[in-house]
């Protein structure tokens, strides 16, 4: 302020200087200010004056106007002073309840992921305002240490991303440290900076969850429907989170698969634009813990990614080898058929085979004598008259 230049400071009978002033100004951003002096030597023309009593300040005259502000008439210090406190003065919060819901998720993954599934974790980061993160678990570690690094982080959900051959992922949904959790095969990955769609949202701002119905006809997809509702839906009132509802996560059930999508919610007509991103979750395993503890559903449909290559190298396999045979059929049908003329000598050293009488015997023939038989019996009946022999001699 132009006409306030100059005010005399006395703090129990002490001059503050005018640069100790200007740092006390400085500091205190949010209340109203008074300009110091702009040197020491007018404090001695100051309009200021001490009586007898060292506390008492008198109150200063009214600075002499300039030129230019000659026209301009007087305001009240107090209004003057409530203005400079509402111009500094930073806006509450536009809700003000209370935080109660302290779901907190951990998002990180294992080491050999490529830059595809990074961008989708970041992706998952930048819309779950309440998620955490974290560096990347060496491969040798086993999966129970991510227990112990969600209590360190204070989380109590997680979404692990595991990367096997460079070009497998796994994707682990878990309530830790006591479970349940599952295992996903994730496929056909699309990032926000690969769809370039034309649907935005509010960073921070909190989704709605769609849920196919057919989440709540079985068992197991009413489990992974409670799981993916406590890991995706946005805490109200969360520090980090914005109090607007502008875009939706739906969850698909098709071909045994749960297709993840994200639109925005356009205000005019409630339409729906794709945001991203996009994938494919199909679901291999739940457990009862977190990482371990009885199985509690195994999909039948599930095939390994490995025994899919496997599947696909047999067929082209099957391809050429029916190609190979193929092309030695034509080959063989194209070489051409050498027709020999007849030979007049070729059965001159036949000789036709002599024919042989057919007998037909009317009497029974007699059986034949088996001398083996003939000769055990004999040995058994002298045995016997020898063991009677040595009876009567032993008597």
């Amino acid at each position: 302020m132009d006409n306030m230049r100059y005010l005399g400071w006395f703090l129990g009978g002490t001059v503050v200087s005018s640069s100790s002033f200007s740092r006390v100004s400085s500091d205190c951003q949010l209340v109203g200010r008074a300009p110091a002096y702009h040197s020491e030597g007018n404090f001695s023309q100051a309009a200021t004056k001490r009586k007898g009593r060292g506390g008492l300040l008198i109150k200063a005259k009214k600075p002499k106007r300039d030129g230019k502000d000659a026209g301009k008439p007087d305001m009240p210090s107090g209004k003057a002073e409530v203005e400079e406190e509402d111009r500094y003065c930073i806006p509450g919060p536009v809700c003000k309840g209370k935080w109660k819901n302290k779901e907190r998720v951990l998002i990180f993954s294992s080491r050999g992921i490529n830059f595809r599934t990074r961008h989708l974790m970041q992706d998952l980061r930048m819309l779950m305002p309440h998620s955490k993160a974290d560096t990347k678990m060496d491969r040798k570690d086993k999966l129970f240490v991510i227990n112990e690094v969600c209590e360190m982080k204070n989380c109590n959900k997680y979404i692990y991303f595991e990367a096997k051959k460079k070009q497998d992922l796994y994707m682990w949904l878990s309530n830790s440290p006591h479970g349940p959790s599952a295992k996903f095969l994730v496929q056909n990955i699309h990032t926000l900076a690969e769809l370039k769609m034309t649907g935005n949202c509010l960073k921070g701002a909190r989704p709605l969850l769609s849920f196919d119905p057919a989440f709540d006809e079985l068992p197991h997809y009413a489990l992974l429907k409670e799981l993916l509702i406590q890991i995706f839906s946005t805490p109200r009132y969360h520090p980090k989170s914005q109090p607007f509802v502008d875009h939706v996560f739906t969850f698909t059930i098709l071909d045994n698969r749960i297709w993840f999508r994200n639109f925005q919610i356009i205000e005019e007509d409630a339409a729906l634009v794709e945001i991203g991103p996009r994938f494919v979750l199909n679901l291999i395993k739940i457990f009862q813990g977190s990482f371990g503890g009885p199985t509690l559903y195994e999909n039948p449909h599930y095939q390994s990614p490995n025994m899919h290559r496997r599947i696909i190298r047999s067929i082209t396999a099957a391809k050429y080898k029916e190609k190979q045979v193929k092309d030695v059929q034509k080959l063989k049908n194209k070489e051409p058929k050498t027709v020999l003329p007849h030979d007049p000598t070729e059965y001159v050293f036949a000789v036709p085979a002599e024919e042989k009488t057919i007998e037909i015997q009317w009497v029974k023939p007699e059986p034949k004598v088996d001398l083996k038989a003939r000769k055990k019996r004999a040995y058994k009946r002298q045995r016997k008259i020898q063991q009677k022999m040595n009876r009567g001699n032993a008597k």
